[in-house]
């Protein structure tokens, strides 16, 4: 799993705004929500792949999370 993914996960957790961006753009166009994830890692300076993201979120052990996976899982 990549350290990058774990970093980006928690820069976008931190931003209210730009989660709930990812997530409605998920349950329109999960792999666009997929593809912004990853631009967003390649301009944080911590690029990811989409395998890289959907082993971190895979791993992740809080309830939140999970939820929005469920919700979102079409391309995450």
């Amino acid at each position: 799993m990549s350290g990058h993914a774990a970093a980006l996960y928690e820069r976008i957790r931190n931003n209210p705004d730009q989660t709930q961006a990812l997530f409605r753009q998920a349950l329109q166009d999960p792999n666009g929500a997929m593809a912004s994830i990853c631009r967003f890692g390649d301009e944080q300076g911590l690029p990811v792949t989409p395998e890289e993201v959907r082993s971190h979120l895979a791993s992740l052990d809080d309830e939140a999370s999970s939820r929005w996976v469920v919700k979102a899982r079409g391309g995450l």
